[in-house]
C-alpha cells in the first residue's frame, strides 16, 4: 500500500463564492457497496464512485483478499475469486478505516472462522462494536474481540428475527448482509433506515435478494444462497457533502447553487436552518440512477440568521445527521445569539469544535458533548493541523472559507478521506485555496 504524502491546504479566505456545484457520490454508500461485492460471484460494476482515501483502502482489502478490481474514470469493476483468500489480508489498509467492520458481513458466507483487523478510521473516543456483535448473535455469530483483530466464528448461519437495541448504521449494513445469502426470512426491528442502508437495499434488491420495508426501521429480508450476477450500479449523491456546501455558503455569505442534493436526508437540516432565517429555494430534479434517492437543487442566498432556540442534537434518520452536526457548529458562529449543540453520540467530538476558537469563534463547552456558540463574528485566518476527525476537519474548512486573511491547514488526510477533489470543486465556485506539500 503507498499512502499519499502529509497535504495540506492554503486558503485565502473572506471571497464570496458564486455559481453552482454538483453533489458527489456518498463515501458511506460506496464503501458498503464494496463490502457486498463480495456477495456476488458475478462481475459487479459500480459506476460514479468516488475516488477518495477511504475507498482507495478498502479496494486494496478487496485485491488483497484475490477480488480483481479496475479503475475506468469514476467506473469500478470488481471480480472476486471463486475462493477468497483472507490471510494475506492488507492489515495497514483495513485498520485505516472504521468500514472494514462491513466485510464481517460477507465473509460469514465464505468462512466459519476469520479475523478481521481492528477498525481505524475518526478518533472519536470509545466506538464499541457491541451492536455489531448483538446483530449477528442472531444469525448464530460469535465474534471475540483480540488485542489487534476481532476473532469471528459459527458453525453455519440461520435465519434470524433481531431487534437493535441501537439504530446504528453499520450494524444494520452487517446485518443485512449477514441475512442476504442466508436462506429463509429474517427481520431486523430498529433499522436505520439512513441514506447508506438504503443504498445497500437497493444494491441487494438488484443481486435478486428480497427486502420489505426500505426506509422504514422494520426490514423483512428473503435471503438466497447463491448470487452470480452480472450488474450495474451507480452510486447515489451524499448529503454530508452537500451540508458542507450549503454551510461554506453561509460563511462566506454567499449565492451558491447545491446541485443534486439528496432531499430527504437533508429536510430536518434545512427546516433548523430556515428557521435561523436562511432564505434559500429548492428545485426538483427527480431521482439518483439508483431509483431510489430523490434529488434537488437547493439554491441559497446570503441571509442574516439568528441562533436556534433549542439545542440542535442528531438523531437516527428521519433526524438530523450525526455527520452533519459539526457544520451547524461554524454556521452558529455566523447567527445572532448562542446556539447550543448536543453531540450525544460520540464521547470526544464536541471537543473538537472548539478549534473554531483558532478562527476566532466564541465557544462555551459545557462537557465532552455539549457546546455553546455565540455570534456572530467575522472569522480571523489561523494556521492549524486538522483534527483526525473527518467532519470536524471539513468544518474548519468551511470556517476557513469565511475567515479574513491566508490560513493554512495542516495533513489534511482525514478530510481526502470523505471528500473527492475537494480543493478543484471549491476553486470552480470561487475560493482561493490550493495545496501544498
Amino acid at each position: 500500500m503507498s499512502l499519499p504524502t502529509s497535504l495540506n491546504f492554503s486558503i485565502n479566505g473572506g471571497k464570496s463564492l458564486s455559481g453552482e456545484i454538483t453533489t458527489s457520490r456518498s463515501k458511506n454508500g460506496a464503501v458498503a457497496l464494496l463490502a457486498a461485492s463480495l456477495l456476488n460471484h458475478g462481475t459487479t460494476t459500480l459506476k460514479n464512485m468516488s475516488r477518495i482515501e477511504e475507498v482507495h483502502r478498502l479496494v486494496e482489502v478487496l485485491r488483497s483478499l484475490g477480488v480483481t478490481a479496475k479503475w475506468s474514470g469514476t467506473t469500478l469493476t470488481l471480480n472476486r475469486p471463486k475462493k477468497l483468500s483472507i490471510k494475506n489480508i492488507d492489515h495497514e489498509s483495513a485498520m485505516k478505516t472504521r468500514s472494514i467492520l462491513l466485510f464481517i458481513g460477507p465473509l460469514l458466507h465464505e468462512l466459519n472462522s476469520f479475523d478481521i483487523p481492528h477498525a481505524g478510521g475518526c478518533a472519536l473516543g470509545t466506538r464499541t462494536i457491541r451492536p455489531h456483535m448483538d446483530a449477528l448473535a442472531a444469525f448464530g455469530v460469535s465474534i471475540e474481540t483480540l488485542p489487534d483483530a476481532h476473532h469471528i466464528t459459527h458453525k453455519g448461519l440461520h435465519s434470524a428475527e433481531l431487534i437493535l437495541y441501537e439504530s446504528s448504521d453499520t450494524a444494520t449494513e452487517n446485518a443485512l448482509l449477514a441475512a442476504a445469502c442466508t436462506e429463509g426470512t429474517s427481520t431486523i426491528a430498529y433499522a436505520s433506515a439512513n441514506y447508506q442502508v438504503q443504498e445497500l437495499c437497493g444494491f441487494l434488491e438488484k443481486l435478486g435478494v428480497k427486502i420489505d420495508g426500505i426506509g422504514s426501521t422494520r426490514l423483512t429480508v428473503t435471503g438466497i444462497q447463491n448470487i452470480e450476477k452480472d450488474i450495474v450500479y451507480s452510486v447515489a449523491e451524499d448529503p454530508i457533502d452537500s451540508m458542507f456546501f450549503i454551510a461554506s455558503a453561509i460563511t462566506t455569505h454567499s449565492s451558491l447553487t447545491i446541485r443534486r442534493a439528496p432531499i430527504a436526508f437533508l429536510e430536518i437540516e434545512l427546516t433548523i436552518l430556515k428557521k435561523m432565517g436562511l432564505s434559500f429555494t429548492k428545485t426538483d430534479v427527480g431521482l439518483s440512477e439508483n431509483g431510489i434517492t430523490r434529488l434537488v437543487d437547493i439554491s441559497i442566498k446570503p441571509s442574516e440568521l439568528i441562533a436556534f432556540p433549542e439545542r440542535i442534537h442528531p438523531r437516527p434518520y428521519p433526524g438530523l445527521n450525526m455527520d452533519n452536526l459539526p457544520f451547524f457548529a461554524v454556521i452558529a458562529t455566523q447567527a445572532v445569539g448562542t446556539t447550543m449543540l448536543h453531540d450525544w453520540v460520540y464521547d470526544k467530538r464536541a471537543i473538537y469544535y472548539t478549534e473554531l476558537d483558532r478562527l476566532g469563534a466564541q465557544t462555551f463547552l459545557h462537557d465532552p458533548h455539549r457546546i455553546s456558540i455565540t455570534g456572530p463574528t467575522q472569522l480571523k485566518s489561523a494556521e492549524m493541523v486538522c483534527p483526525p476527525v473527518l467532519r470536524a476537519g471539513a468544518m474548519l474548512v468551511a470556517g476557513m472559507l469565511g475567515a479574513e486573511g491566508h490560513s493554512i491547514l495542516h495533513n489534511v488526510y482525514t478530510i481526502n478521506r470523505g471528500y473527492e477533489d475537494i480543493v478543484k470543486r471549491l476553486q470552480s465556485v470561487g475560493a482561493d485555496i490550493d495545496t501544498f506539500e
